[in-house]
């Protein structure tokens, strides 16, 4: 999609064999595990418990939704990222964590791809458009991000609005990174997924540079709270 290989957030080729080095997602998701992700996003980032927390989140998010969200608006194939099938790196500070996936990951497509035909045991054959969007809900969001958000509420105070405005905009910015390559509108397909994942309320789509869109968030990823404040292009707070 975006020419390249070598994305700092994805394992190169997405698909891990060697797990070396690489932590099950499910320790995550469980909370055995999750104390060192916040670990190391408080020490890389200077940021505070419920900052750091948001702020791993936010990149974790963007990163496990990519490949999903692109392999749907791109040829409606789609990876499914349940916690068993994903593993991360977070072992150095730049970027703070990589994600990648099992060879075991299952990939649903609809009737009249080719892939339906392949016998593969990797593939799932869903009936439809429908079916295929909350295929993709329930891998991404019901079996991995909802129980990912409830274990780190149970560790900082961080509200579930917040962290799902991340994944609102991560889905958006993804799509709008390659829209040059992406069949159809962006801006459908942005729509189309956001519903799909019940986010579309936590950002809107706004006039971009040199005629293209621009994402505007309605919660805040906390990083204007780090020792040098940041702060995103759609960032609901501005500083003074």
């Amino acid at each position: 999609m975006f020419g390249t290989d070598d994305l700092p957030g994805l394992a190169r080729g997405l698909l891990v064999d060697d797990l070396t080095g690489w932590l099950p997602a499910t320790e995550l998701v469980d909370g055995s595990r999750l104390s060192e992700l916040l670990d190391a996003a408080a020490n890389t980032l200077g940021a505070a418990p419920h900052a750091a927390a948001a702020l791993a989140w936010k990149s974790y998010t963007y990163w496990l939704a990519l490949p999903v969200v692109l392999g749907w608006a791109s040829a409606r194939r789609v990876p499914l990222p349940p916690a068993s099938d994903v593993v991360v790196d977070f072992s150095n500070e730049r970027p703070l964590l990589a994600i990648g996936l099992r060879r075991s990951t299952t990939v649903a497509v609809l009737p009249s791809d080719p892939l339906a035909l392949s016998g593969l045991p990797q593939v799932r054959v869903v009936a439809d458009e429908a079916e295929l969007l909350g295929t993709l809900r329930t891998a991404l969001l019901d079996e991995h991000l909802t129980p990912l958000l409830e274990s780190i509420q149970s560790r900082v105070r961080v509200g579930a609005r917040t962290l799902l405005g991340s994944v609102a905009s991560g889905v958006a910015n993804g799509i709008l990174r390659a829209a040059d390559t992406l069949p159809g509108s962006s801006a459908q397909h942005i729509n189309t997924l956001l519903s799909a994942l019940d986010v579309d309320n936590l950002i809107e789509l706004t006039p971009g540079p040199n005629g293209g869109l621009a994402v505007q968030r309605k919660t805040c990823c906390l990083a204007f709270t780090l020792p040098q404040p940041k702060y995103c292009a759609g960032c609901c707070i501005r500083p003074s």
